[in-house]
């Protein structure tokens, strides 16, 4: 894993927004059934925000997709960490059939579970676009509207 702070690479709105485009895609996921694949991208999307926090702050490069070391990298705990653990359990398990000892992801996974994982998800989207906003003021008219007041089924 390489985390550097050195120079800010000016892009976190980009990562910020794919973010919010690949909640997005984890909902039409889960409403349609893709259990494995609404658990992966949810992942994505949290790793995407966590990394516009992170170049936002002024971090040159993030090499990793560990939810968990990023929030680590960014002197975090608590809420943020525990959903950060369970949303990195997707990363691998979401897409390959060699995670499990059988069955292919999209027979291993739940809607209960895919939801989890979206509200997860959503959770950490908001806490950054607030800390985004707050953090500077140029960019409170101009960061995304979070994506919705809460996922349910």
């Amino acid at each position: 894993m390489a985390i550097n702070k050195n120079i800010s690479t000016g892009r976190y709105l980009d990562w910020h927004r794919q973010a919010e485009n690949d909640l997005l895609w984890a909902r039409h996921s889960f409403s349609g059934g893709f259990f494995s694949q609404a658990c992966f991208i949810s992942q994505q999307s949290a790793e995407k925000a966590l990394k516009s926090f992170c170049f936002f702050k002024g971090f040159d490069i993030v090499k990793t997709h560990s939810l968990f070391q990023i929030v680590k990298a960014l002197g975090e705990n608590g809420e943020l960490e525990k959903l950060a653990k369970e949303l990195d359990l997707y990363y691998i398990s979401g897409r390959y059939p060699d995670a499990f000892p059988a069955g292919a992801p999209f027979e291993m996974f739940t809607s209960e579970q895919a939801e989890r994982a979206l509200n997860s998800a959503e959770f950490i989207y908001n806490i950054i676009s607030k800390r985004i906003s707050n953090d500077d003021p140029q960019q409170r008219r101009d960061t995304p509207e979070k994506p919705s007041e809460g996922f349910s089924s």
